[in-house]
Parts: C-alpha cells; sequence; structure tokens
C-alpha cells in the first residue's frame, strides 16, 4: 500500500513531538507539510531535513492553519492529525467536520503513542487551561524536590519560534543563556524563574534528544507543561491544576480534560480570589471525573512592590500574553492588584496599540482594557515597548513572570505584581507527592 498522504495541524509544538515519535522514518506515512496557529509568525518556515530524517531529505514546508482546505486538496491528503492544544471542544469539532467534508480522515494521537518513557523518575504539571499557575506550581516543587536532596531538571515544553536547527535542544543555566538563544518574551518569562532558583532549563524540538541531556544532570525530571497540553514523557506522578476563575473549562477543553482525568494530583489554585461556589464545583467535577486523585488547594498571594503608588493612579495593567490571547481570560493578577489598591483607573491600551500589538487586540476581542505582554519576535517586542510609551497613564503595572524592564524600555513610573504558590490546608504538595509515591 502506498503511504498515506498526512498533514500534521499545530503551533509549533506538539505538533513537531508527534511527528517525531510517530511519523519520522514511518514507511506507512507521508507528511507532506504542517500547519501552524496560534502563535504569530511561525508558518513559512519549513520543518529541517536534519528533524525530519532521511524521509524528508528537503525538508518539510509549514503553511498557515487558514490554507487548510486548499492544502488537502492539493497534496490529496488521506489523513490530518490534530496536534495542538487550548481548544475548545466545540471548535475542535468544527475542524473535524471540515477536515472530514474534504474527504480525509481527522485523527488524534493519544498520550501512549507519544509519551517517552525516561529511565529517572518524572513529575509533569500540567492544566487544564492556559494561565491557570503551572509556572508557579512547578517551582514549588522543584523546591520540595531540592528540599528533599534531589537534583532537579526542569525540561520545558517547546516554544521554537526561531531557527529549528539551532533549537534540536537547548540548555538554559543562566541570562547568558537566554541571550545567545536569542530567547523571546514568552521563553523567558518560563525559562528565568527556574534560572534565578539555580535549576537548569531544557527545551527545544526533539524530546527524545533533549531527555537523554537531561537524564544526565537530573535525580528527578519536572515536567513544566505548556498551554493545557499533556506531557511528552511517561510520568510517575502527574499535577493538574484548574482554575476556580473559569469553572467548567476544565471539561470544554482539549486535552485539558484529558489532562484532568489523567491527574494523581489535581491543584485547584486560586482559591483566594475565587467565588467559593465556584470551588465546590471543581471539588465535584474532579470526584467524578477522576475519584482517585489527591485534591490540593492553593492560593496565589499578590507580592507587589509599593502597593501604595497603586492608589488613585490612572494605571496601565501588562498581563501575561498567552493567558489572556487563547487561554481566554479577561483579567489576571495586575487587574487584581489595580483593583485591591484601589486605581483610579485602568486605561484602556487599545487606541494608542501598533503593529502586532494592535491586530492581537483585533484577533482576541475579549481582552478589553488590559495589554497581553507579546514579544514572540524582536519586531513585536519594539512594537509592545512603542505601545506601552504611547498609552496616556500614570503609572505601569508589570504583572507578567518576568520584569519587562529587563527587555524593553519604559518610559514611565512601573512597578511589578508577582505570585507565588500558597498550599490552604491539607493535604499539601509535598503531603501528596508522597502519598503518590516512590519520589519525595
Amino acid at each position: 500500500m502506498a503511504p498515506k498522504k498526512t498533514i500534521i495541524m499545530g503551533a509549533a509544538g506538539r505538533d513537531f513531538h508527534n511527528f517525531n515519535t510517530v511519523y519520522r522514518g514511518n514507511p506507512d506515512a507521508e507528511v507532506v507539510c504542517f500547519t501552524a496557529t496560534q502563535i504569530p509568525d511561525i508558518e513559512g518556515r519549513t520543518y529541517p531535513a536534519k528533524l525530519a530524517g532521511e524521509i524528508y531529505p528537503e525538508g518539510i514546508p509549514i503553511y498557515a492553519e487558514a490554507d487548510l482546505p486548499e492544502l488537502i486538496e492539493k497534496y490529496k491528503v488521506d489523513e490530518v492529525v490534530f496536534s495542538y492544544s487550548d481548544i475548545s471542544h466545540v471548535d475542535l469539532m468544527h475542524k473535524a467536520s471540515m477536515v472530514l467534508a474534504k474527504g480525509a480522515d481527522f485523527k488524534l494521537l493519544g498520550f501512549s503513542s507519544t509519551a517517552i518513557k525516561s529511565n529517572k523518575p518524572v513529575i509533569s504539571v500540567c492544566a487544564v487551561r492556559t494561565g491557570v499557575g503551572k509556572s508557579q506550581t512547578t517551582r514549588r516543587v522543584a523546591g520540595l524536590l531540592e528540599a528533599a536532596g534531589k537534583k532537579v531538571v526542569v525540561v520545558r515544553h517547546p516554544m521554537p519560534y526561531g531557527n529549528l536547527e539551532e533549537q534540536i535542544w537547548q540548555r538554559f543555566a543562566s541570562y547568558e543563556d537566554l541571550d545567545i538563544h536569542k530567547c523571546t518574551i514568552e521563553e523567558r518569562e518560563e525559562y528565568e524563574p527556574h534560572i534565578d532558583r539555580g535549576i537548569v532549563v531544557f527545551a527545544g524540538v526533539d524530546y527524545g534528544e533533549i531527555l537523554k541531556w537531561a537524564e544526565d544532570e537530573a535525580d528527578v525530571i519536572l515536567w513544566d507543561g505548556g498551554n493545557n497540553d499533556v506531557p511528552f514523557y511517561r510520568t510517575d506522578c502527574h499535577i493538574v491544576l484548574v482554575d476556580p476563575h473559569r469553572p467548567g473549562h476544565e471539561i470544554l477543553y482539549h486535552p485539558g480534560e484529558t489532562n484532568l482525568r489523567m491527574a494523581d494530583i489535581v491543584v485547584i489554585n486560586k482559591i483566594d480570589t475565587a467565588e467559593p461556589k465556584h470551588v465546590d464545583e471543581l471539588r465535584n467535577t474532579i470526584r467524578e471525573l477522576c475519584p482517585k486523585a489527591i485534591i490540593v488547594e492553593a492560593a496565589s498571594p499578590l507580592i507587589v512592590d509599593n502597593p501604595g503608588e497603586i492608589t488613585g493612579k490612572r494605571v496601565l495593567v501588562i498581563e501575561d500574553g498567552p493567558t489572556l490571547t487563547h487561554g481566554e481570560m479577561a483579567y489576571g493578577a495586575g487587574m487584581i492588584a489595580a483593583r485591591k489598591w484601589g486605581a483610579a483607573e485602568t486605561v484602556d491600551p487599545r487606541p494608542w496599540a501598533v503593529g502586532s500589538i494592535k491586530e492581537t487586540f483585533e484577533a482576541y476581542g475579549h481582552i478589553g482594557s488590559l495589554l497581553p505582554a507579546m514579544g514572540y519576535s524582536p519586531k513585536q517586542v519594539r512594537e509592545l515597548e512603542e505601545t506601552v510609551n504611547k498609552v496616556d497613564c500614570d503609572l505601569v503595572i508589570i504583572a507578567t513572570p518576568i520584569d519587562l524592564r529587563r527587555v524593553m524600555k519604559i518610559e514611565k513610573p512601573s512597578l511589578r505584581v508577582r505570585y507565588e504558590l500558597q498550599e490552604v490546608g491539607t493535604p499539601d504538595l509535598a503531603a501528596a507527592i508522597k502519598m503518590v509515591g516512590g519520589i519525595l
């Protein structure tokens, strides 16, 4: 039989991993192209031959997802493999229906087909939606492991937005490493907090190759998930976060619901700022979908430099980009801080937005009077900086995982809002991990 002509739908992450683990070197399939969405300017590249393998001496082209109907016809495609995260079940099935109507099969790959086995213990931290608090939870778990005398290495879900051949595997142990690899704001937001704590981070494109390097340094591999995707590695303890600010989303988005059903430990985060009835709803859903999971409740208390400076000021609030965009949050820690400490007004940045920042507001109409910290390219960072400096405000509140003042010049008074995970009641994370067994 002729190999199946295949398109992999992705967003520069799960798609490449699925190819590497299932399709690279597979004579039964011919991957004619990838499609890309969610992240600006990642289409138009080629998945290089060095990564694609000998079956693909010219590499594999990457097109915009909007071209998918025409690509199915052009390549006479037999199957389309969906391979990215944080999409509603309804939107996912709309895409499936379009593919099926074009005559191709629509396929989802399961965890067992794509998860790589490590020779070291693996703890994964994942979520049901983007922006629930994975990063602070990963930091908390890393601290617990180090306190127990374990050498921890973090492997971060991929963000290969540059030259893919240069990003096959990457090791980050210092700010200099971030500069060498020309990291975007989004990458820095995930890597810097670990580096600040002396923890090495690996990331890239080929997670089989990455695992070999990580295992050489680690007693325990800590998988730091992206969006609401499932882990790339088989896990000994799977921690999943849910968000009472978005009740119901835990069963409405792919593959977040899968994560929840797989969970060993479920962390209900942000209970300090959530409606109690929404926390109760989540408890009931967890007991229904994963009754054996251990529930940990946690808060995300705000840490604000000089909070009195907010009172009475007209403030521009900058929040984490992906949390606001495909995470669909309408507010975050910065907005909560503005309200808590009595800002006179949260200034709407849209009239001053330029370039791709303006386009982001047009694409994600729910964002409102917040500025998403978009920085997927040097050009976009410059456009973000220009937008910030144009906005007519008294104070800029920076509620992003890194201090944006390190990567751009903000010409107005500014302060940072940070947050860390704080367990509430029992069991806490240490007790829960011990109950799962084998690592702490």
